[in-house]
């Protein structure tokens, strides 16, 4: 996990210098990120690890105890995301362009999920990110994604 000391936000969200995904996610965000209960969990250059933890109003399916895909894509998206921001060292305003998301299986009831995200490719304007979700053994993913990324701000 690399860690550096990061300024307070200017705004509540975009930092200056180096951006601090932890510090990000505890300064309790609103959103789905909030509602949710998306935690962080570890980063390195160019990746992030987020944690969703099992509730009861994530359940999708009450007689399984599944939880619902679309507490886990919103867990992918955010940590897609997360990605490029630590893979360019800054809060870079962006749109999701696409997000393919393959669930391979059903999550355990239960479970936290983790989800992973890594940014593999910067351009100009685009970013590439993959990644996947598990539920305690990244060997056993129960969904992985393919995401791109448009800048939205001044290009840099």
């Amino acid at each position: 996990m690399t860690r550096s000391p990061s300024p307070a936000p200017a705004s509540g969200v975009a930092f200056v210098g180096t951006f601090d995904p932890e510090r990000l996610l505890t300064a309790r965000l609103g959103g789905h990120v909030g509602a949710l209960a998306i935690s962080y969990r570890a980063h390195g250059r160019d990746w992030i690890e987020l944690d969703l933890p099992y509730a009861d109003k994530l359940v999708g399916d009450p007689a399984s105890g599944v939880m619902a895909s679309g507490a886990i894509l919103a867990l992918m998206d955010m940590a897609c995301g997360m990605s490029i921001w630590i893979a360019k060292n800054a809060f870079v305003p962006q749109a999701t362009l696409d997000l393919r998301i393959d669930y391979l299986r059903p999550a355990t009831p239960g479970k936290t999920v983790t989800g992973r995200g890594e940014c593999y490719r910067l351009t100009r304007s685009i970013a590439f990110v993959r990644g996947l979700a598990h539920d305690g053994d990244p060997a056993d993913p129960l969904a992985q994604v393919a995401a791109t990324f448009m800048f939205t701000g001044p290009l840099t």
